[in-house]
């Protein structure tokens, strides 16, 4: 069974019906009144460019395809077709892209809807979104503070309502830092996974394309559609889909750079790890903060002059001069400092992965701080290196990332309520375990008093990795009945391959149900002929074919694996036994499955 046929039809049940229901009518109401308001009066700053009223509520309402109803704002380095991909600076833009962006025409072909394109930090450099000529982008709730960048409009946009997902993009925390600043939600996936044709590239070994959401069930419904297809990196066959209930998450041994009362709110965010039974420990933290300070304070950065700097150079008047300095001396490292450099970070990737090991993932408060508007005018780049502290070594090190909402901090009443975020890293291709992990420590935040509506509700968890269409984790549903189940003693085999309990099942009435003499003992399922046995219980579990693969290679007799008819009709891969087992075991198909058999024993 496919990825697709296995999970995928709940992605498109759980962002399919629940957008056109929560967002179908809000969003006509929002696109034609109160977010024309925002947008042209209070908040200009949040879209270089904005598609007629009309034209949005025609198209939402003619979209069909799991993300019908949902509105799309872009990052105006990503192209969208007939609007010019400006990076924020006019200049560069030789007139609208003919074509979409990959990552913008698989959200399409979905039935997204293209509201507009957003406001960001010239050229993606920058993590306070007020490197910009249509002007710096202001928080949404407190507009004396920075939006957060490079993908300021983008976050600003859902946080407000005039979105309800956002492309950005991501090299050095462009996608986190600005969700975490807004009290939304940012995907940053393992890198390759979405395609960045149709990008303009900042620094091109290290970029990413990422996904805006105010909740974490639309965000990853996006980023299913988005990933995955023609030129993308191959998922690794046995990637988990789970974290374990006790996953083990590593945090700083030390939180440099922090805010007064930032702290406090991370180690709260530490604490509801706990709760939930993760096993949380600290790590020395500064190995990964040297590797952060590499891309911009050694050679790395020629990338950024590689990938626009011959524009930037001849051009010194069009470009913001923060950027334009920083982009114009990355075109001075040479050959032998980026050799050099990039052997440092290696070494300190190996060093850091090792400081990671027998741990699930990296739990980082997404920023130290919240600077305001004239914090960092004052100091533009000493604020913007503060801010990328726990953000600028995750693409170094090909880490995945989800940021979300996870309390407040109360700054006073000179400052006011500031969102605090923060950000689950884990090796590539676990996506879905930073993904569980986030949703252990999120907290929903108010939206802001200028909010324009439309965003739906959460859906129920979708393991996004395993919904991808064309290219994600090809996904298995096993069906299990005995000490596997959740809670019984081998549950974690199941655990340790990354496996996810999806639901309750039973079988169809053609089993029955043995006791093996095994240690632990083992209930054997037996086919016996429609009608003929009874259904029995037990749960539908999710793995990768390439974990499942390493379960079966390690199967003790006289257990086997085969399909098995479930009581709605579907088959699944299941648990069984040999007939000779199964023959020598008592019946217990009387009592319906194990867990009833246990509690009459």
């Amino acid at each position: 069974m496919t990825a697709g046929e296995a999970v995928g039809g709940n992605a498109r049940e759980t962002v399919g019906g629940n957008a056109r229901e929560a967002v179908g009518g809000n969003a006509r109401e929002a696109v034609g009144g109160n977010a024309r308001e925002v947008v042209r009066g209070r908040r200009p700053e949040v879209f270089i460019a904005h598609r007629d009223e009309a034209a949005v509520a025609a198209d939402l309402a003619a979209a069909a395809g799991p993300l019908a109803g949902l509105r799309l704002a872009v990052k105006n380095n990503v192209d969208v077709a007939g609007f010019a991909t400006t990076a924020a600076c006019p200049a560069f833009a030789s007139g609208p892209a003919a074509a979409d962006a990959t990552a913008v025409a698989r959200l399409r072909a979905a039935g997204a809807t293209v509201v507009g394109v957003t406001n960001l930090d010239q050229f993606a450099t920058g993590l306070v979104g007020q490197r910009s000529p249509y002007g710096g982008v202001r928080d949404a709730r407190r507009p004396a503070f920075v939006s957060g960048g490079s993908s300021s409009g983008s976050a600003v946009a859902v946080a407000l309502g005039l979105a309800d997902i956002a492309i950005g993009t991501d090299t050095a925390g462009s996608g986190r830092v600005p969700a975490a600043f807004q009290g939304i939600v940012g995907i940053k996936p393992t890198l390759g996974t979405v395609s960045v044709a149709g990008v303009v590239p900042a620094c091109r070994s290290y970029d990413a394309v990422t996904i805006m959401a105010r909740d974490l069930g639309t965000a990853g419904a996006a980023m299913a559609v988005m990933a995955g297809g023609p030129g993308t990196r191959p998922w690794l066959a046995d990637a988990p889909l789970a974290a374990p209930p006790a996953a083990r998450v590593a945090v700083p041994d030390d939180l440099p750079a922090m805010a007064p009362g930032w702290e406090a709110a991370f180690a709260d965010a530490v604490e509801r790890l706990r709760a939930d039974g993760a096993v949380v420990e600290p790590i020395r933290i500064e190995p990964f903060l040297a590797a952060a300070r590499l891309l911009y304070d050694g050679a790395l950065v020629a990338e950024r002059h590689a990938a626009v700097g011959a524009f930037v150079d001849a051009h010194p008047d069009e470009v913001d001069p923060t950027v334009g300095a920083i982009i114009s001396r990355a075109g001075r490292v040479s050959a032998s400092d980026l050799v050099r450099d990039l052997a440092r970070l290696e070494r300190l990737r190996q060093e850091c992965m090792g400081l990671l090991d027998g741990f699930d993932a990296l739990l980082v408060p997404t920023a130290p701080c919240h600077p305001t508007v004239a914090e960092v005018a004052a100091e533009p780049v000493a604020v913007n290196s503060r801010v990328g502290t726990y953000t600028n070594f995750c693409n170094l090190f090909d880490l995945c990332a989800v940021a979300v909402p996870s309390g407040t901090v109360d700054e006073g009443p000179e400052r006011g309520i500031a969102q605090f975020g923060v950000t689950v890293l884990a090796r590539p291709f676990h996506d879905a375990v930073a993904l569980d992990l986030a949703r252990r420590v999120l907290v929903h935040p108010e939206p802001p008093a200028e909010y324009a509506g439309g965003t739906p509700s959460p859906g129920p968890p979708v393991p996004w990795p395993a919904a991808i269409a064309d290219g994600g984790v090809r996904a298995v549903e096993l069906f299990v009945v005995g000490a596997h189940l959740a809670g019984q003693p081998l549950e974690h085999e199941l655990r340790r391959l990354g496996a996810r309990c999806e639901r309750p099942a039973r079988t169809s009435s053609a089993y029955a149900l043995r006791v093996l003499d095994t240690v632990p003992p083992k209930p054997g399922l037996v086919r016996v002929g429609p009608g003929d046995g009874a259904p029995i219980d037990g749960e539908v579990w999710l793995i990768s074919e390439g974990a499942l693969g390493r379960f079966l290679a390690s199967l003790p007799a006289p257990m086997t694996l085969g399909r098995v008819e479930l009581a709605d009709g579907r088959w699944a891969v299941g648990f069984g036994c040999t007939h000779e087992a199964a023959s020598a075991g008592a019946d217990i198909t009387k009592h319906g499955g194990w867990r009833a058999w246990l509690s009459s024993s």
